[in-house]
């Protein structure tokens, strides 16, 4: 049978959903391609964020364990021109190198905001409803369990999701999981990364310095300026980005915060012609050093719980269990409580090609909580037992999370997802309609 060739403008050549025509194509790919680097790094970080964990709990609890407690007391400072600042080696992996971990949330939620899934209040409103519920939730739990104890500080400890972590379990389920879920899951994470943001800034910074905002405004306020007048070397920006840095730890607010204020300031649009985007430039460079590089070594130096130390009985246990509960059970229920609640109300709806046994899956999976977790709960607790066993819950409540989201999602989604239901098909038909 003879089949003529296709011209251009046969509809037949159209990628994708009927409607969806070739140069809508092409430009959500350009959109969606970002969202798949993202996604594909965050995986393979998950697997390398395990190992250290793994490695970090061993070393803590071997014959070796002083040494790893020696290590991260380690002294080092900045000596320059009389002027003298030194911490030890694990205040400058949290509060220095984390900031830059800040940064690039800083950037992916600019981006999110500019052209991705934040961008529009109907495909933003599912996912910012399954933030919230899957932050107050787990709090609520929490502080149920530890209402009128000192430990009730912890409350924001199991509010956060890892999604590297998360991500990574997602991977793991291979074409199980439609685009669509896996896009749900990051704009989750995302909001959920803002939520955490404003906790750590409102409930979990020291008194306020005017001086130290003062500073941090000069930093924010060269920033701006440069801009103005077209500086675009990334190196330029270093010094006031540290000068916004200095300013939010004399302040009060804790440093690692300025690492997303400057992110947030970070140009969305590209400076000449079609060429990279700022802050997909800055993504690009700086994504795989956080994802392999700075998380692992987050996790190395806070991951390590001596078991010794522990305490499980009394204000322990309450600790334990809110945490933990917190997170496996808390991020279920309010993940998919507050997805479900908005779609019945009729101002949210499930994407296209997603089940609500795959939003189940997502909301177990949210109860991954690692790095965000572990970062709240050395804010919110002392060196000390009380630390250590908020720790060891995070890793529980983690691992469970993890483990039950893995063998849940193998149980009840399809072995095979309609592929035609991918984000980027939605999105062709969106730019089509408008």
């Amino acid at each position: 049978m003879h089949v003529s060739p296709k011209t251009p403008s046969d509809p037949s050549t159209r990628i994708g959903q009927p409607g969806a025509w070739k140069p809508a194509q092409l430009l959500v790919r350009r959109l969606v391609r970002p969202v798949e680097r993202f996604l594909a790094i965050q995986a393979a970080s998950g697997i390398v964020l395990l190992f250290t964990a793994v490695l970090a709990l061993a070393w803590a609890n071997s014959r070796w364990s002083a040494s790893y407690a020696a290590l991260w007391h380690t002294p080092l400072g900045v000596h320059v021109a009389g002027l003298r600042f030194e911490r030890d080696l694990h205040f400058w992996i949290n509060d220095g190198l984390m900031t830059i971990f800040f940064f690039v949330v800083g950037l992916e939620i600019r981006r999110e905001i500019h052209q991705g899934e934040l961008s529009d209040l109907r495909r933003a409103a599912l996912p910012l409803v399954a933030a919230v519920g899957g932050m107050l939730v787990p709090a609520a739990i929490f502080l149920v369990l530890n209402h009128g104890q000192p430990s009730a500080r912890g409350w924001g400890i199991p509010m956060a999701t890892d999604i590297a972590f998360a991500v990574g379990v997602l991977a793991l389920l291979g074409p199980r999981v439609p685009p669509a879920l896996r896009v749900l899951l990051l704009a989750l994470a995302v909001i959920d990364d803002v939520g955490a943001i404003l906790v750590i800034a409102l409930f979990y910074s020291s008194g306020i310095e005017p001086v130290g905002f003062a500073v941090a405004s000069v930093g924010i306020a060269a920033i701006v300026v440069m801009q103005g007048f077209g500086v675009r070397a990334p190196l330029a920006y270093v010094l006031p980005a540290l000068v916004v840095w200095a300013g939010a730890y004399h302040a009060g607010i804790h440093p690692t915060l300025a690492g997303v204020a400057v992110g947030l300031l970070t140009p969305v649009r590209a400076w000449v012609g079609e060429s990279a985007s700022p802050v997909d430039h800055l993504q690009r460079q700086f994504h795989a050093t956080v994802a392999f590089g700075i998380m692992p070594l987050f996790a190395l130096a806070n991951a390590g719980v001596p078991l010794a130390g522990v305490s499980i009985s009394g204000p322990g246990a309450l600790v334990f269990a809110g945490i933990a509960a917190g997170l496996v059970a808390g991020k279920t229920v309010g993940i998919t409580g507050a997805s479900w609640l908005a779609v019945r109300a009729g101002f949210a709806a499930v994407p296209r090609g997603v089940r609500w046994s795959g939003v189940l899956v997502v909301g177990l999976v949210g109860g991954i909580g690692f790095t965000m977790s572990l970062f709240v709960a050395g804010l919110a607790y002392p060196p000390g037992p009380m630390l250590e066993t908020a720790k060891l819950a995070v890793l529980a409540g983690s691992t469970t999370a993890a483990v039950g989201g893995l063998l849940l999602g193998r149980a009840v989604l399809p072995r095979e997802v309609d592929r035609g239901a991918a984000p980027t098909a939605y999105d062709a038909e969106t730019s089509t309609e408008s």
